[in-house]
C-alpha cells in the first residue's frame, strides 16, 4: 500500500503541484508525501522530485526552477544552500553489463551552505562540502570538499571560497 501511496504522490506533485504558484502548497504536499523541509525553504514552479518520501531539505534553502530532484537513493540538502535553475540531482543509474538491466540507488548530500549553479548535475554517491560552489553546467561525479569552487566536465577544483558563510536566503517571490 506505502508504494502505491509514493507512486501517487510522485504523480500528483510532478504533474500537477509542481505547476502551481505558491510556494506554500508546493512545500506543502511534499511533506505531505514524506518529505522533511525546514522553516522558510523554497521550491520554485517545475521542479521535478522522484522519491519523496526520501528527500531532506534544510531551513531557508533555495531550490530554483525545473530541477530534478531524484531522491529514490536519498538527498540530503542542508540549511542555507542555493540551488540554481535547472540543476540535476540524480541517484540512481544502471551497471552497464547488466543482461538485465539493473540499476542501483546512491545518496547525494548537499552540505550547508553550499551554492550549485545552474544547469549543473550531480551523480549518485556525491557529497558537496560546507560553502562549496559547484559552478554553471558542471557534471559533479566525486565529492567536492568543503570550500572548494569546482567547475568543468568532469567538475575539478578551480579555486577555494572565502567567506564566512553567515548568510540565510529567504528568497520566495510570490507565484513563483
Amino acid at each position: 500500500m506505502k508504494r502505491i501511496w509514493d507512486r501517487l504522490g510522485v504523480v500528483f506533485y510532478n504533474f500537477f503541484v509542481t505547476h502551481l504558484p505558491g510556494h506554500w502548497l508546493r512545500i506543502g504536499v511534499l511533506r505531505l508525501w514524506g518529505a522533511e523541509i525546514g522553516k522558510d525553504s523554497a521550491v520554485f514552479r517545475g521542479t521535478t522530485v522522484l522519491g519523496i518520501d526520501k528527500l531532506r531539505i534544510g531551513e531557508a534553502s533555495v531550490i530554483s526552477f525545473r530541477c530534478l530532484l531524484d531522491a529514490r537513493g536519498g538527498l540530503t540538502i542542508g540549511n542555507s544552500v542555493v540551488i540554481a535553475s535547472d540543476v540535476h540531482f540524480i541517484t540512481g543509474s544502471h551497471y552497464p553489463d547488466s543482461d538485465t538491466f539493473e540499476y542501483y540507488l546512491l545518496p547525494i548530500e548537499v552540505n550547508d551552505h553550499a551554492w550549485i549553479a545552474s544547469r549543473a548535475t550531480v551523480l549518485p554517491d556525491v557529497t558537496i562540502g560546507r560553502g562549496a560552489v559547484v559552478g554553471a553546467s558542471s557534471l559533479v561525479r566525486e565529492n567536492v570538499a568543503p570550500m572548494d569552487m569546482v567547475a568543468g566536465i568532469p567538475a575539478k577544483v578551480r579555486a577555494r571560497r572565502d567567506s564566512t558563510l553567515e548568510y540565510r536566503p529567504k528568497y520566495k517571490p510570490p507565484f513563483f
